[in-house]
């Protein structure tokens, strides 16, 4: 049989335990819960807050100004309902404001919690006070009820919560992506037999078996068989790694081609996979440094408030007019009101949970909250790949044909033949030929060399594709001059050889 020597070129990408996963599973229902309470919360405020912005001020509002004329009596009972639907909001939607803000002052503290039900509060009393006992101010005007800003404030606090949890929810479908990397099960060699066990009763020295195409379950090192491992997930590299024995292997990852058998090093929380899934998680929990800053801010700016708040009655009692003590209320009420927050303690945490968990999603693991911050001033990127980016996958880039066949009856046959590959290459093969419309034929007698190639019959033909040294071992003549895939293969190109 005359063989033709002609290469086929690609190029490459450059690139836990099942208590992890129940611990995982477990902080997405408390967190689904937390949310969905938080959500009625602000349901429920945001029906109190339209109509009471509308009718705190209804003199402003067309249609209702005759209805509800300054100083009426109707005017003064629909107050009282305000009043009392509001008190409702800070009872049920914002009663964690002012559990947090007492927990905080038994440790002699403030945060945002604090000024938050200060804030809330205040506008409640003083409204209240003013509702019921109009006498005491100098003129209607300071008779006005601020219950609009009680509930608007409650529930725009409450949704800012809401959406944080949300955003921490959706992050942390980045940890549960990697938890589905693990396999549930393994088989391990226990007194001469071979069982099917769950994967975290997997310790270090069993003897675990991977056959073609499953998962490894746990990190280890090779102890009988060759095969090649898909460890794209891992390195970001396309190009499965041949395995033989002594070779360490890394659990989650993919056994293409041969059987395994492995004496198992890391377990549970041991495993690489695991020590990934941790680095995410406490980069979430973690915190920025402008967000510590914000917590010290917090604890300066609630009391510094409260100062002011109290400077301003004290100025006004003893220089403003009379009557002294109700308009020095009236200052310090508002200083306590206009002070309240609505998103200062929430955009910090919102943006580093969004952030950390949509570069996981894209392959990108962020150490902590340190790195992120700082990865701004970066201005240089040095990788230690072959100095290419590419899409992660192989993708068929040149054909050259040597002898009497002509590229496109070389790629058929190439393609054919790799049609019941697994390989990387192979497929890309494929998809080349494919994408070119070339009619594919049925492979006859494939066989696959481990770390090698492949062999098939095409029509009647033999072909064999691999590498240099699969080529050599098959007794093709790759020539004594180099071939134009030396020069391909200089641009980070993979050569591919093919024999019919």
């Amino acid at each position: 049989m005359t063989q033709h020597a002609a290469s086929v070129h690609a190029s490459h990408a450059v690139g836990a335990s099942t208590g992890v996963g129940a611990a995982a599973a477990s902080a997405r229902e408390d967190r689904h819960a937390e949310y969905k309470a938080l959500m009625r919360k602000w349901w429920f405020g945001a029906a109190v807050a339209v109509p009471t912005m509308t009718l705190s001020y209804p003199w402003l509002v067309p249609g209702l100004r005759d209805v509800f004329p300054r100083g009426s009596e109707q005017l003064w009972w629909l107050w009282v309902v305000m009043g009392v639907a509001s008190l409702a909001v800070i009872v049920y939607s914002g009663n964690q404001f002012f559990t947090g803000a007492w927990e905080a002052l038994k440790h002699r503290t403030a945060n945002m919690h604090t000024l938050i039900a200060i804030g809330t509060g205040t506008a409640w009393l003083y409204s209240t006070v003013a509702l019921l006992l109009p006498g005491l101010f100098p003129s209607a005007e300071m008779t006005d009820v601020y219950y609009d800003v009680t509930v608007v404030v409650t529930a725009l606090v409450v949704l800012g919560m809401a959406m944080e949890v949300r955003a921490r929810g959706r992050t942390s479908e980045a940890i549960e992506k990697l938890i589905g990397l693990q396999p549930k099960t393994a088989r391990v060699i226990r007194h001469g037999a071979e069982l099917e066990i769950p994967v975290d009763e997997v310790v270090v020295g069993d003897v675990v078996v991977v056959r073609p195409g499953s998962k490894i379950p746990v990190d280890g090192v090779v102890v009988e068989g060759a095969s090649t491992v898909d460890e794209s997930m891992i390195t970001g590299e396309s190009m499965p790694v041949a395995k033989a024995t002594g070779d360490e292997i890394i659990g989650a990852t993919m056994n293409t081609t041969g059987s395994l058998r492995f004496r198992a090093t890391k377990v549970g929380a041991d495993t690489a996979l695991a020590t990934i899934i941790k680095m995410v998680g406490d980069a979430q929990a973690s915190k920025v440094p402008i967000q510590r800053i914000v917590d010290v801010v917090s604890g300066y700016f609630t009391p510094a408030v409260v100062i002011l708040s109290i400077a301003g009655f004290v100025i006004w009692y003893d220089f403003g007019p009379a009557p002294a003590f109700m308009y020095a209320t009236i200052v310090a009420v508002t200083t306590l009101i206009i002070a309240c927050p609505c998103a200062l303690g929430m955009a910090t945490p919102m943006s580093l949970t969004t952030g950390v968990g949509l570069a996981a999603t894209h392959g990108i693991l962020i150490r902590s909250g340190d790195a992120l911050q700082a990865a701004k001033k970066l201005d240089t990127i040095v990788l230690d790949k072959t100095g290419t980016i590419t899409k992660g996958r192989p993708a068929l880039t040149d054909v050259v044909a040597l002898g009497a066949f002509t590229e496109d009856e070389l790629l058929r046959l190439a393609a054919s033949a790799e049609r019941g590959s697994e390989h990387p290459l192979g497929q890309a093969v494929v998809a080349g030929a494919l994408a070119k419309g070339l009619r594919l034929t049925v492979a006859m007698g494939f066989e696959a060399t481990t770390g090698g190639g492949i062999a098939a019959t095409i029509d009647g033909r033999s072909v064999r594709i691999g590498n240099e040294r699969f080529m050599q071992d098959s007794g093709i003549d790759l020539g004594g001059a180099p071939g134009p895939w030396v020069v391909l293969a200089e641009d980070g190109k993979t050569p591919m050889y093919v024999g019919i």
